[in-house]
């Protein structure tokens, strides 16, 4: 027997459990606490995978307990292993029902008003007792919240920032950044537009470490002009379309937000060329994780919506 079997032997899941509550928790009393145990049964579970392990897995320091390199590259593990073991539960509730399930997905605050919602829009008409838990949040976030399992799946805007290195990306279609106002504003009258014409104009922007925030950066920096000072820094699709309405407000959107699913006749795409404008929406998994049938429907879903996208400038 070698050293992986005696050790297979002598792990427990409810261990591993346990020291990823530990962690989580920040202390071995909260652990307890969460887990409706006693503090005595935390450590030894502690102890008997320490053990099993033959490696210090928790140390102490100023903001509580931490885990050493050893308990780190074993909780990192130990999250695929459940996640697998959700999956798992998953998969057998949609082979019950392959009309049911939950779905956890990532999105960006634009893309949940476009290719996502007209998704779940034909897939709630379908199966009306799929639901549906999107996560809406900058790209680096859902970045990190994928990495830890906590969503399924992502679909944004790709941005260079980002290391990918861990994850599956396919591309549904390439669509343009552009200026965009209410049909009332004054600039939708003009047949061409120069940049600079804007700068001094009431703008609402999302923050500049989101990527559409750092792209409207860029974008005047590219024609050598100070990026506005935007009157409104928000993240909210809802705000920035109540600002728009109001006919003084100019802001940056995907193209595709103008045409899907519900097409904002409204709103107007000013003509403005913006420096690299064009990019790409992917849809983004982890590599080596095995997808829920709930997923795989969506993902196939979600092509059928994209295709027309991807032909369509």
């Amino acid at each position: 027997m070698d050293k992986v079997d005696r050790i297979e032997r002598r792990l427990k899941l409810h261990d591993m459990r346990v020291l990823m509550s530990v962690v989580e928790a920040g202390s071995m009393h909260k652990a307890a606490e969460r887990l409706a145990t006693s503090q005595p049964a935390v450590s030894r579970a502690i102890a008997d995978l320490e053990h099993a392990l033959g490696v210090r897995l928790l140390e102490r320091s100023p903001k509580g307990i931490r885990p050493t390199q050893y308990g780190e590259a074993i909780i990192k593990r130990g999250v695929a292993v459940f996640d697998e073991l959700r999956q798992g539960v998953k998969d057998i509730e949609f082979l019950g029902d392959p009309r049911s399930g939950t779905l956890r997905i990532g999105c960006s605050e634009y893309a949940a008003g476009g290719p996502v919602l007209a998704v779940v829009d034909r897939l709630t008409r379908q199966h009306p007792r799929m639901v549906f838990d999107i996560v809406v949040g900058p790209v680096l976030t859902l970045y990190r919240d994928l990495i830890e399992r906590k969503i399924e799946l992502v679909i944004t805007r790709l941005v260079d920032v980002a290391d990918r290195r861990d994850m599956a990306v396919e591309t549904l279609f390439d669509d343009d950044i552009v200026a965009v106002a209410s049909a009332q504003n004054r600039w939708t009258r003009r047949r061409r537009i120069d940049l600079a014409e804007l700068v001094d104009e009431p703008w609402t922007l999302p923050p500049r470490d989101t990527g559409l925030g750092a792209f409207a950066a860029h974008a005047f920096r590219a024609r050598g002009l100070a990026p506005p000072e935007a009157a409104v820094v928000t993240y909210s699709m809802h705000m920035c379309h109540r600002l728009l309405a109001t006919g003084r407000f100019i802001t940056m959107l995907p193209s595709y937000t103008l045409r899907l699913p519900a097409r904002h006749s409204w709103l107007k795409a000013l003509p403005v060329e913006l420096a690299d404008a064009r990019g790409s929406m992917a849809l983004i998994t982890l590599r080596n994780r095995t997808l829920s049938p709930l997923a795989d429907v969506f993902i196939k879903t979600t092509r059928t919506v994209a295709k027309p996208l991807a032909t369509t400038r």
